[in-house]
């Protein structure tokens, strides 16, 4: 009996100490699933990693994530047709630019929302039809 009253506050170490582990790999699982936007998001990021179209205007900024005041946001692996639902199509100042790059071809469309002037670059090589944006370029 003495043995067994001995051995409980080791036990119940080892199960607070199992687990604070387990919250910490949840904590991990749940932060790689928020970050990544599942393989698209990985390509498009290998993608943007190549030189910015020269339509982009020198000095803009190259960044992962375009978040607005209004709670909305774009990140790189979104779709057009995402962005034409988040944005609307009346954000799309009417340019756009398609030009070749080493993993085919790629499409630059300028917009203006919410008092922001960006740069979306997609990659047209796994989709013609509902790109992937592979890189946001912020202008100053």
């Amino acid at each position: 009996m003495t043995l067994l009253r001995r051995s409980i506050p080791v036990l119940q170490w080892a199960l607070a100490v199992g687990l604070l582990a387990a919250a910490g790999v949840g904590t991990l699982v749940v932060r790689e699933l928020r970050d990544g936007s599942g393989a698209a998001a990985g390509s498009a990021i290998a993608a943007a990693e190549g030189p910015p179209p020269t339509s982009v205007p020198a000095g803009a900024i190259s960044l992962p994530v375009l978040l607005f005041d209004d709670e909305k946001g774009i990140r790189v692996g979104d779709t057009a047709t995402h962005i034409a639902a988040l944005l609307g199509r009346s954000a799309e100042v009417g340019r756009y630019e398609v030009d070749l790059a080493a993993d085919g071809e790629r499409l630059t469309r300028f917009y203006e929302y919410r008092g922001r002037r960006f740069v979306l670059v997609f990659t047209l090589a796994e989709s013609h039809t509902d790109p992937a944006v592979t890189a946001i370029y912020l202008e100053e």
